[in-house]
């Protein structure tokens, strides 16, 4: 059970998915042939699709969490495995490996950590700390997808603390480098 605590946490990570998952649909259509043609790379497939997985993981996670009486533990066990699948599909061939490694791994923690707490809250569906961790874990998940949005906008890096815009990702704009 989820506790009443998290109900506008979850109505809000659900509403926040759903608004990115649309607007993930649109920068895909404004450039279908770069990421969906016989044409588009693997590496461009591979970051649209790892964003697109960490967003619908991220959606059915607080949706279901919002219906009364549900076990957020078997949401939570059943999108992991999903999210797996879908991170191994869509990085399985080497060009899409080297769509980045460094948020493929983090992709894969955050779905494996979310596997294991799911576990733990089916064991346990009344542990609030374990909804907790669920709910850190959706902001991992929200990170993981806008790190990948933001490349598909053709920037390879966020300036984060520790790490640098390489000049070439800054100044190629929209059209990108993720080909």
């Amino acid at each position: 059970m989820v506790p009443t605590d998290f109900q506008g946490y979850f109505a809000a990570t659900a509403a926040g998915a759903a608004a990115l998952i649309g607007l993930l649909f649109v920068a895909v259509s404004l450039r279908p042939e770069s990421l969906l043609g016989s044409d588009a790379s693997a590496r461009g497939r591979a970051v649209a699709g790892s964003a697109f997985t960490a967003l619908v993981n991220s959606f059915f996670v607080s949706i279901i969490a919002l219906i009364p009486l549900t076990s957020l533990g078997y949401t939570a066990v059943v999108m992991a495995v999903l999210s797996l699948y879908a991170t191994y599909q869509t990085h399985r061939e080497p060009d899409r490996l080297q769509a980045g490694v460094t948020q493929l791994v983090a992709a894969l923690a955050a779905y494996l950590c979310q596997l294991a707490v799911g576990c733990a809250l089916v064991a346990r569906p009344s542990d609030a700390g374990l909804v907790t961790a669920i709910a850190y874990l959706l902001i991992a998940s929200f990170a993981v997808a806008l790190k990948r949005a933001w490349i598909l906008m053709g920037r390879e890096e966020v300036a984060i603390p520790g790490t640098r815009t390489t000049p070439e990702a800054a100044s190629e704009g929209p059209t990108g480098s993720y080909r």
